[in-house]
């Protein structure tokens, strides 16, 4: 009886306490997002957006393509965010603009262009047949949520080059 009182007096405890974390971390993420308030509008600019769209495609874009920018994330927040800084910073083509889904073998092809035709409001016409790695065949997914790597190909050697040129301002200086 005494066991039983105080694994239920533990189990009160425990919900009290992760009730007071859960709000203290509440409290601090709000401070975080208070303190930041003033870059809510920096994205306005065009060329902070260049930025930081430079700044995204020489972390996270092919560096081998010669005539095109290609870009992949697995986040749905980075690509959408790409996709916005280019279609505000440039006057982009949309017809030469590619999406390909890069999924495990187990995963649902059809759902998940699904899902990133949503987030990339690109036509599922210019979505390329998807690639499925091989080397997860008979290996289930561990996390069901993993949205897989979304791809993403804009034809314009110009742009690409224009990026890595501003990249390269950012971090060398000017070059004179």
């Amino acid at each position: 009886v005494i066991r039983s009182q105080n694994l239920l007096s533990l189990e009160k405890s425990r919900e009290k306490a992760h009730f007071v974390l859960k709000k203290k971390r509440m409290g601090y993420l709000l401070s975080i997002e208070k303190r930041v308030g003033a870059f809510s509008g920096a994205l306005r600019d065009r060329k902070v957006g260049k930025i930081v769209l430079s700044i995204l495609y020489t972390t996270e874009g092919s560096r081998s393509e010669k005539g095109s920018i290609t870009f992949g994330n697995s986040d749905p927040y980075i690509i959408s965010l790409f996709l916005h800084l280019l279609r505000f910073c440039y006057s982009i083509d949309e017809q030469k603009l590619r999406c390909t889904v890069q999924c495990r073998a187990d995963q649902d092809v059809a759902e998940l262009s699904s899902f990133w035709v949503k987030i990339t409001r690109i036509s599922r016409e210019r979505f390329c047949k998807p690639q499925v790695d091989s080397r997860t065949v008979g290996k289930p997914t561990k996390k069901s949520d993993y949205r897989v790597v979304c791809r993403i190909n804009y034809f314009s050697a110009d742009l690409s080059l224009e990026l890595r040129a501003i990249a390269k301002i950012i971090h060398n200086g000017p070059v004179v």
